[in-house]
């Protein structure tokens, strides 16, 4: 499949070229990924992957992005600097979340309907195991040294910790209802969860794996990102974002958004929020120190892009 290339933000340094941020959006109705350049805020690329996408997650080194497509039971994998398909892997289940390991050697699939975490080997393109987890796994994160992985098992209202040296399950974390996000406080020293029928975020300590806060939100919180001292939580039904203090982990306000907000990412300068709206096709951005709308991008139809959808300029192809 061809790549759709754009000519702006593209430039040569000794050789090498490097892409400005993009967001790699993947759009639910449409069957497809929307390429963002989030410099000129254009869109600049559409991979077709179908199998309505929703999760992604762009490699640490910012080769690949990683994108799962729950009706087609497949994962896609795209050259993210030749923004084009490179191949697609069968699952035979419904892959949701997904991660890509800190060294980009390893991709982590929640099986949504097989209560498991497939492992994929990037430099194969292929499932090399798996790990029983609980029901229906979706989001995830991973610490920095790639030896933890933490899944949301959203139907039975936990966390599965999993050893991924010897990829076993070591432990499970009550959190609130339906869990489907989860992401590492800025200082790292806790897990938040997105509970999305408990309208709330729970506070997990990672060192003791115990629930110690809930965070209360609006309407089905889904997705979380930091910036400028605070956490962004968007509220799917309330059309917001709950603001809270990570300080105090407090909630401080809220801002409204487009309707049906999705998932959120932080901008590489961290002066931004980039968020989906599913109902009005969009990805939107709000400054973080006021709260204002900045941009709006008109993107495919009902964009999801659940995961980490940002590539960042560090990164050289």
């Amino acid at each position: 499949m061809g790549a759709l290339l754009s000519g702006s933000a593209l430039c040569a340094l000794g050789g090498s070229f490097a892409w400005a941020d993009e967001a790699f959006v993947t759009n639910q109705e449409s069957d497809d990924v929307s390429v963002v350049d989030l410099e000129t805020t254009k869109v600049v690329a559409t991979i077709a992957v179908g199998g309505k996408p929703a999760g992604v997650s762009v490699a640490p080194d910012g080769k690949r992005v990683y994108v799962t497509s729950p009706d087609g039971k497949y994962v896609s994998i795209l050259d993210a600097a030749g923004r084009s398909l490179l191949k697609k892997i069968d699952v035979a289940g419904g892959p949701v979340g997904v991660i890509v390991s800190p060294d980009s050697a390893r991709v982590y699939v929640a099986d949504w309907y097989n209560a498991r975490v497939l492992v994929l080997d990037a430099a194969r393109m292929e499932i090399v195991s798996e790990v029983k987890v609980g029901a229906s796994p979706a989001g995830m994160a991973i610490t920095p040294d790639g030896k933890t992985l933490y899944v949301c098992d959203r139907d039975d209202d936990q966390l599965s910790v999993i050893d991924t040296t010897n990829l076993t399950r070591t432990a499970t974390v009550k959190v609130g209802s339906h869990p489907f996000v989860v992401v590492f406080s800025p200082d790292g020293k806790y897990l938040l969860t997105a509970n999305v029928m408990s309208d709330d975020l729970s506070l997990v300590d990672v060192a003791s794996l115990k629930e110690v806060k809930r965070i209360p939100t609006g309407s089905t919180p889904y997705g979380i990102a930091f910036a400028a001292g605070k956490g962004f939580v968007t509220a799917q039904h309330a059309d917001q974002l709950t603001v809270f203090d990570v300080a105090t982990y407090t909630p401080t306000g809220s801002i409204d958004t487009p309707t049906f907000p999705e998932s959120i990412a932080t901008s590489a300068d961290g002066r931004k929020v980039w968020v989906t709206s599913w109902g009005d096709d969009l990805l939107v951005s709000f400054d973080a120190e006021t709260g204002k709308e900045v941009d709006e991008v008109a993107v495919g139809k009902s964009p999801r892009g659940d995961g980490n959808f940002i590539r960042h300029t560090s990164h050289a192809d």
